[in-house]
């Protein structure tokens, strides 16, 4: 600045060097059909962001009712209750129904509601909603799939990928699952959570090697997936209508059939609130969702990220809304599942642990054998950080590359990076054992590198593992007196 009067002038010297602004880690991007996509009365054309199981109702809707999943027969019930004289016969006619619920093998394709409910009963927030079209409970077509991915490629803030309906395009579930991995593999700035092909009669073995065979893939990109399994049977209900359920043709006690009620148990309502309440009860406790995991996961995810950090493993996590996984998986069947010898997939187990309830067991990427980014922890770490220190140090491009420019770039990095060994995302007793930042000549550039333009810092990190496997050694102490 030009002084051109006599006077006193204050001056505000900067001494602190910009400081990297960290970018959200779990931002989730659902792909799936549903019931409807309107705001403010117009067509959702583009991912939408929400941020409650609200915000999806109202502008996505619920899922599609599920009629024709079960089939009710109601008989009377011989029970000995009937006959016992200590209750008075008034009450005898409230009483003696037996109401049997059987499944039917009818699949319900359009579960991204459920896969919300499930997403953020186990701590979600904001994630954006790609419909690809309406919920009618038809077959997934590939091409919906693959159109709804290239949207999410625009998008800058998604950091995991998430298809739950991709299950059922059955052939095309691999290829899809690769499209996926590619995408993220090429913008290195998300994950995304594969589930496992779906199967009528789960087998741990089976499915494995089906799921390895197909989900081929770079083994550099496959690091950027995390797969789980098996199946988990939820608390989440299905949605349905009373009043279109089947019912077999079954006598009550009033010698009514159903078929005369013309096949509406809400008829029932009425006259028999009884039976009524006992119906939709069975109804309730039948008709419960199973998903494949991966929107479960992603509630994880956040979970994990909110409460301890990117860095650390989202395992060892109790499972809300879970009453069982679809397959009981012993310690032994997943060692086939955690580790693969021969093409490193490895797959990450949901088990039941005496004491703790329905958990995440595992924690590896895709390149499970790979010592470097076997954690989806270490490569969503990478994520955040390379994406964060990407973006606050756009200020310096076209800056002087002198010595001025590196030591302010080094002091940002730097700073940052001390906040994360603080935090305990860095292992080492001493910031210089945690990490290092390099810039300059001739420590990582050339001349000829700086009369091409180019400023080349080299960061590195001793980002924290998980501790997987802890052997606990006894031994035999000799008495001494």
């Amino acid at each position: 600045m030009t002084y051109k009067s006599p006077g006193v002038y204050i001056e505000e010297v900067t001494l602190f060097p910009p400081s990297v602004a960290e970018v959200e880690t779990a931002i989730p991007a659902f792909i799936g059909y549903t019931v409807t996509a309107t705001k403010d009365g117009a067509k959702i054309t583009e991912p939408l962001k929400i941020s409650s199981l609200n915000d999806f109702e109202k502008y996505f809707g619920k899922a599609p009712k599920s009629n024709g999943l079960a089939t009710v027969k109601v008989t009377e019930d011989p029970a000995p209750v009937l006959k016992d004289p200590n209750i008075p016969d008034v009450y005898k006619k409230h009483i003696g129904y037996k109401v049997e619920v059987v499944p039917s093998d009818k699949i319900g394709y359009n579960i991204l509601y459920y896969a919300m409910q499930m997403f953020y009963d186990n701590g979600g927030g904001e994630c954006y909603i790609v419909s690809i079209g309406e919920a009618k409970g038809d077959k997934p077509a590939i091409a919906d799939f693959t159109a709804g991915l290239a949207t999410v490629r625009n998008l800058d803030e998604p950091t995991i990928l998430v298809a739950p309906e991709a299950v059922f395009l059955e052939a095309d579930h691999a290829s899809f699952s690769q499209a996926m991995i590619k995408q993220a593999s090429e913008l290195k700035d998300r994950v995304v959570i594969v589930d496992t092909i779906y199967a009528a009669k789960l087998n741990i073995n089976e499915d494995a090697k089906a799921f390895r065979d197909k989900v081929t893939g770079d083994k550099e990109a496959l690091r950027y997936a995390a797969a789980y399994y098996p199946w988990i049977n939820t608390a989440v209900k299905y949605e349905y209508e009373l009043g279109e359920i089947e019912f077999k043709d079954s006598k009550i006690l009033d010698n009514e059939t159903l078929k005369d009620l013309a096949g509406k148990i809400s008829g029932i309502k009425s006259t028999n609130d009884q039976l009524y309440q006992q119906v939709k009860s069975e109804l309730d406790k039948s008709l419960r969702v199973t998903l494949p995991p991966s929107s479960t996961i992603a509630g994880v995810y956040a979970t994990v990220d909110n409460q301890r950090g990117v860095w650390k493993a989202p395992a060892n996590v109790v499972l809300k809304s879970v009453l069982s996984p679809a397959i009981p998986i012993s310690q032994e069947q997943q060692e086939d599942l955690n580790v693969d010898p021969g093409g490193g997939k490895s797959i990450n187990a949901i088990r039941t642990i005496p004491g703790k309830g329905v958990a995440v067991w595992g924690a590896r990427t895709m390149d499970g054998n790979d010592k470097e980014w076997r954690y989806i922890n270490v490569r969503r770490f990478f994520n955040m950080v390379e994406e964060s220190i990407q973006k606050s140090t756009i200020w310096a491009v076209f800056e002087p590359n002198t010595k001025n420019t590196w030591v302010k770039v080094k002091g940002m990095i730097e700073s940052y990076l001390l906040v994360k060994w603080i935090e305990g995302a860095l292992a080492g007793s001493k910031p210089e054992e945690a990490f290092f930042v390099k810039v300059g000549l001739p420590e990582t550039m050339t001349s000829d590198d700086v009369l091409e333009g180019k400023m080349i810092v080299k960061v590195g990190m001793a980002v924290s593992r998980p501790a997987e496997f802890i052997i606990i050694q006894f031994t035999h102490k000799a008495q001494t007196s």
